[in-house]
């Protein structure tokens, strides 16, 4: 019987904004381990910006534009992937919602993977589908149309609305069971929530996996983060909040953008759940104030043209990494996104319509 699979493919993306009351300093706002969306738009913004530029007659400018290749490196992630499976008549399966806002991004990856690789057929499947179409066999390799799949990439199964039923939990189980490589596993999963990024950034806990001065490196782009837990430091946070709610930024353990508290509404959550069990799921994170920049916003429907604006921008870096408990095969860097959104809103969620996609422009400081 084969061992269930101890190989995980982590596409992630960590974002980041400037402290502006820091010097500009790059601080981390999270890491995104599951359905890290925006790689293949932003790989296909530079084209539209740098067409812009040249119609403007700023041609000269296009060399201040860096080189965005998310697409193709996160896809590589796949393939490589694919190939330490080891079986060359397996599948990928992409796991996506009932119905997908972000399909554009999520298709534009199987058409670079088909033209890299035209040997690995994919499949889009549905939780649901995945439950009524799936088997175990023997192996422990999970079969979909009667070929093993190797790879099972999630671009859905992230937050609890897309587990409706217990047909939706049992598909997940049947996946996470079999000898698929799983982009995320569920480990992988769990590392990105709020809670371990709190835990990192506790004191002596970044040295266990950072070694040298790489660790105080790491370590500076942190800003503070909180445990709510009911202990001494949990208390602490708490009245910490309490007395200036506007420093703050209340997380849940969800992903998937516009769960975050800000403001009054950090005060009004702490106050109510304060003797709760509620509180101890969430994690107090100091807000980081970026500079803002002054421009526009197209959008269907509003003013042409468009009145200019005080905008703030969060750059996401995506990498991959295929690895064991034991073994690294791979871990780089694999292109950036920027996300940029209205000065006075709280979230920046692209698909949640808060916010822009948008490309770099490299200027000397």
């Amino acid at each position: 019987m084969m061992k269930l699979q101890s190989l995980s493919l982590g596409l992630f993306r960590s974002d980041y904004l400037m402290q502006n009351p820091e010097g500009n300093k790059i601080k981390q706002v999270e890491f995104n381990t599951v359905a890290s969306s925006f790689g293949a738009i932003s790989s296909n913004l530079p084209a539209m910006s740098r067409y812009i530029l040249r119609q403007m007659g700023h041609g000269d400018l296009i060399k201040n534009m860096p080189e965005n290749r998310a697409l193709s490196g996160l896809c590589s992630g796949i393939i490589e992937a694919y190939d330490l499976f080891g079986v060359p008549s397996a599948v990928v399966l992409f796991v996506v919602e009932e119905v997908s806002y972000n399909i554009c991004d999520q298709r534009f990856h199987e058409f670079e993977i088909s033209e890299t690789r035209p040997d690995i057929m994919i499949h889009r499947k549905t939780l649901n589908e995945i439950y009524e179409e799936t088997t175990l066999n023997d192996k422990k390799q999970l079969i979909l149309e009667g070929k093993p799949v190797a790879v099972v990439y999630y671009r859905s199964g992230y937050e609890p609305a897309q587990y409706p039923s217990s047909r939706e939990w049992d598909a997940r189980l049947r996946v996470e069971r079999s000898s698929a490589i799983k982009c995320p596993s569920i480990h992988y999963q769990l590392a990105g929530t709020k809670k371990v990024q709190q835990a990192l950034a506790a004191p002596g806990v970044l040295e266990k996996f950072v070694a040298g001065s790489a660790t105080e490196r790491v370590r500076d782009i942190f800003t503070g983060l909180y445990s709510l837990d009911f202990d001494e430091s949990g208390e602490r946070a708490v009245e910490m909040a309490l007395e200036d709610a506007e420093r703050f930024v209340l997380k849940p353990q969800r992903e998937g953008g516009g769960n975050n508290l800000y403001g009054a509404d950090v005060r009004d959550a702490l106050l109510r759940m304060r003797r709760a069990r509620e509180r101890a799921a969430y994690v107090l994170m100091e807000r980081i104030l970026p500079p803002t920049v002054a421009g526009y916003v197209v959008r269907p429907g509003a003013a042409v043209p468009p009145p200019i604006t005080d905008l703030v921008s969060e750059l996401g870096i995506f990498g991959v990494i295929i690895g064991t408990r034991d073994k690294i095969y791979c871990n780089r860097q694999a292109g950036h996104m920027l996300r940029t959104k209205l000065a006075e809103a709280n979230e920046g969620g692209v698909a949640a319509g808060l916010g822009a996609l948008d490309s770099p422009y490299l200027v000397d400081m």
